[in-house]
């Protein structure tokens, strides 16, 4: 027996509501959250992920450099499409295996029993830095546009500096772990309101600067203009990098999965809120995306912008002093709400990874708060690392870029992963919602599309290469792979045999078996 194994205690499974007696039962797993979220709630959760409206205004300078107004536009299209596969195929994994250990769980349905371990030790690894990178990345954003709107408040009389950035940053993050150390009560109250709010931002946004713009950008120079100032040759190619925008945006699909155990009904509403969330970021995102180049003047002088926020100096040239304000907090505050939801979702996957005994110190992160009934612990310790990967940028700047796209990369993979099983295998067994005739071929062109802009995503966006326009990403992934490597040879080899199975239905034996993590009954509900 390994030192993190723990004693059983018996519990009747009968006695469950349906939902946890089906964690239980199915996938072997003690119910320890309380089912706070419902339809609205889980749409609103899995729609906060993208915070379409902030998240474009942190990355539009990418396609914008890269190719100018036809890559804002295209490649929001066409990148956006093969997001909506991975959604799809996402959602139906998660309809089959709806746990807080979101796709790295399902490893263990869809591989055979021999290769589980380090199929789902890699699989989770790359979940967890993809994480981490996503929110690390969000809060640089809103930090950015924070200081973004004090400066505008200045009249510009006030700089912005890398420095800076990083340490409201780190503030940032901060308040989101505050934020998350509330119970699932309030975290629901507060994420059933965000998508109202989201989507009146969203549109009251683009009512004014098309009423009030007035040298709006023609139709062929919005749907045809080409121009890039990455120094990547040819220009087709260049053009390429402008998918970081939607790929950046529409990704961490399985968060609303980490809060499965959450959900009332989540074969059926963490799926549905999945995909609808998702298609709502595509359509609304590439109309919102026309919109700002329309409206944007002159690229050069946006990207040049001494706010160094192209987006909201969009939103100040036209709407004036008080507009850019407005919208730019606005902006803040939706951010803010992915980092929230994000920040839940890391939480819940740290307790997940944890009770299968793949991180150090499970018992320590397994700890569930019996006033909250959250795992405080497994929060806060996520606050630290997602602070300290924005660290690495008070040394370069442009080490910040990579973080942006290390988490497209690794959480996409660690989708990819799960789904390439799936179509291997043919293990899977479908949940409530799938795609039927569909399904090999949406997961398939999802495989195949992440292939694709993954090896954009780790080229330097810029030419020639020297320190500072180097693409870090490659590094944050070798960096999480030999920890993870060495971590697997040192322990996780003895003791880790993938997700492991915690409860037995007593429908077919004489009681439910649900281990303590740490022999204290409280330490879990």
């Amino acid at each position: 027996m390994s030192e993190d194994t723990v004693p059983a205690r018996r519990a009747s499974v009968s006695t469950m509501r349906h939902d946890d007696s089906e964690l239980a039962h199915k996938f072997g797993y003690n119910p320890v959250f309380k089912r706070e979220f419902g339809f609205l709630a889980t749409f609103s959760f899995a729609v906060s992920i993208s915070g379409l409206f902030s998240t474009v205004m942190t990355t539009l300078s990418y396609p914008l450099m890269a190719g100018g107004a036809s890559a804002v536009v295209w490649c929001w299209l066409i990148s956006g499409l093969g997001c909506m596969c991975i959604a799809c195929s996402v959602a139906e994994l998660v309809s089959a295996y709806p746990t807080s250990g979101g796709l790295y769980f399902t490893i263990s349905r869809l591989a055979p029993p021999r290769w589980v371990p380090s199929i789902s030790w890699i699989t989770g690894w790359l979940n967890l830095l993809g994480q981490v990178a996503g929110i690390a990345s969000s809060e640089y954003g809103a930090a950015a546009m924070l200081l973004a709107a004090v400066s505008m408040s200045r009249d510009f009389d006030y700089e912005i500096t890398t420095d800076r950035t990083i340490w409201v940053m780190a503030l940032l993050t901060v308040s989101t772990g505050v934020v998350n150390s509330l119970s699932t009560y309030w975290m629901e109250k507060m994420t059933k309101t965000y998508v109202i709010f989201h989507v009146c931002v969203l549109v009251s946004c683009c009512i004014a600067l098309l009423a009030l713009t007035k040298d709006k950008h023609s139709a062929s120079y919005v749907f045809g203009h080409t121009e890039s100032v990455s120094g990547w040759q040819p220009i087709g190619f260049s053009w390429l990098f402008g998918f970081l925008s939607v790929s950046w945006t529409m990704t961490d699909y399985d968060a609303t999965a980490h809060i499965t155990e959450e959900i009332s009904e989540p074969e059926r509403k963490a799926p549905w809120a999945i995909s609808t969330a998702m298609l709502f970021t595509y359509l609304a995102g590439f109309l919102y995306n026309i919109v700002l180049v329309f409206c944007m003047g002159d690229p050069a002088a946006i990207l040049a912008s001494p706010i160094e926020q192209p987006v909201a100096q969009i939103f100040y040239n036209n709407l004036g002093k008080g507009g850019g304000i407005f919208f730019t907090v606005a902006g803040l505050i939706i951010i803010k709400f992915v980092t929230f939801t994000a920040m839940q979702a890391l939480g819940r996957t740290v307790f997940a990874f944890s009770r299968d005994r793949m991180l150090p110190f499970p018992k320590l992160w397994t700890k569930i708060d019996s006033r909250t009934g959250t795992p405080l612990y497994a929060v806060w310790i996520s606050v630290f690392f997602c602070i300290a990967i924005n660290l690495i940028g008070l040394g370069s700047y442009a080490a910040i870029s990579g973080v942006f796209n290390v988490c497209a990369i690794a959480l996409d993979w660690s989708y990819c992963i799960p789904i390439l099983c799936k179509l291997l295998f043919g293990r899977f067994e479908p949940g409530p919602w799938h795609m039927g005739v569909f399904s090999s071929f949406v997961n398939t062109w999802a495989c195949l599309w992440t292939l694709f802009v993954s090896i954009i995503f780790i080229l330097p966006t810029e030419m020639p290469v020297t320190a500072s326009s180097m693409n870090y990403a490659c590094v944050f992934l070798v960096a999480v792979f030999v920890f993870a490597a060495i971590y697997w040879y040192i322990h996780g080899r003895h003791s880790y045999s993938g997700p492991v199975t915690e409860a037995i239905s007593d429908t077919t034996s004489d009681s439910g078996v649900i281990p303590e993590k740490d022999g204290k009954e409280d330490s879990l509900a």
